[in-house]
């Protein structure tokens, strides 16, 4: 798999990202509507459905598909399987369900890495193109945390023994190249001083080092994170919402803490392989959605830390579409490469 720095190639960059945007938006405001329509739709589903989860168990993305995956299933009448694979911050998975067959069997749940990842990396697939929006499934904080016996008791700690000793102190992240690891960098640019990125192959991995103390800080959702706040084990230090969240009571923003308009909020987002037959892509949608209104459901991903979307396919496709340019530009403009 090809992965290494992209380059930003100007006017041509730029008009090839607004023909993918208007493409995408394209596809999901027509539903895209194919010749192979009537290709079983009728009994879909009729056999079990695949769950791409590009992350290795124990991660975010994982704990909350997994919330949703029984209930889902029920709903749809037929097994959704879910299938982890991790690897390159989320690309190995998302090219397998690049590849998938349109026909409404293969699923992916995409993490906020899969926007970043599109500048971050080289794929050979585009994530506008290749992919149909179902649902944005939900959005969070991501947290700056500290093992309990660092010597971090804030942020600003963090910060002055950055700046006494730089390069010396290591921060974890579950991947090179994603929202965490972009966020985390961009706030060493704008304050000035410099971190070790250490990135995992997902946040399971990760948040097992956090937690045993092998890294004294760590860059994540709160998904995976919020139990061992709640026990003590983790000290959170930051997030990245514009101001304080529910979710980390108590904890101050980055925005709060001298990065002034600095935010960042994680997300899930329910994609279909491009050119599954629009009828398919509603029933999923209409099925997705009825799932995470049921209140056990949604409680249950809430208390992880997360807050429930359930959005319309359209909104989630400008969501990702706004993603993409959004993050790239940072990536870009600060020369943020998938060895930073």
């Amino acid at each position: 798999m090809p992965i290494g720095n992209v380059s930003d190639d100007g006017m041509t960059g730029r008009t090839n990202t607004m023909l993918q945007r208007r493409h995408f938006l394209a596809l999901t405001a027509t539903g895209l509507a194919t010749p192979g329509l009537a290709l079983g739709q009728g009994s879909w589903p009729d056999r079990p459905l695949r769950l791409i989860v590009p992350w290795p168990p124990g991660g975010s993305t994982d704990t909350i598909a997994r919330i949703f995956q029984t209930r889902l299933s029920e709903v749809l009448g037929h097994s959704v399987v879910i299938d982890n694979r991790g690897g390159a911050s989320g690309a190995i998975g998302a090219q397998e369900a690049a590849r998938s067959a349109p026909d409404g069997y293969t699923w992916m749940l995409a993490y906020d890495n899969e926007a970043t990842n599109q500048t971050v990396m080289r794929l050979p697939y585009r994530a506008l193109e290749a992919f149909v929006p179902v649902s944005l499934v939900a959005t969070g904080p991501l947290a700056m945390v500290a093992h309990h016996a660092s010597p971090y008791r804030s942020f600003q700690d963090v910060i002055d023994a950055a700046k006494l000793a730089p390069d010396t102190i290591p921060f974890a992240t579950s991947g090179v190249g994603g929202l965490a690891h972009v966020a985390t960098t961009l706030l060493q640019q704008q304050g000035g001083f410099r971190l070790v990125h250490v990135p995992y192959r997902g946040g399971g991995p990760a948040v097992s080092d956090a937690v045993g103390g092998q890294v004294p800080l760590f860059m994540s959702n709160v998904v995976i994170i919020s139990q061992h706040i709640r026990a003590g084990t983790l000290r959170p230090l930051g997030v990245t919402t514009p101001g304080e969240t529910r979710h980390v009571p108590g904890t101050k923003s980055f925005a709060e803490q001298g990065f002034p308009a600095f935010a960042a909020p994680t997300w899930w987002a329910f994609l279909g392989r491009a050119g599954t037959p629009a009828p398919i892509v509603a029933r999923m949608h209409a099925a997705l959605t009825q799932v995470l209104a049921d209140p056990n459901v949604r409680s249950r991903i809430e208390e992880q830390g997360a807050d429930v979307v359930a959005s319309t396919p359209e909104a989630c496709g400008t969501f990702l579409t706004a993603e993409i340019e959004r993050w790239g530009k940072v990536i870009r403009d600060a020369n943020i490469t998938a060895a930073s």
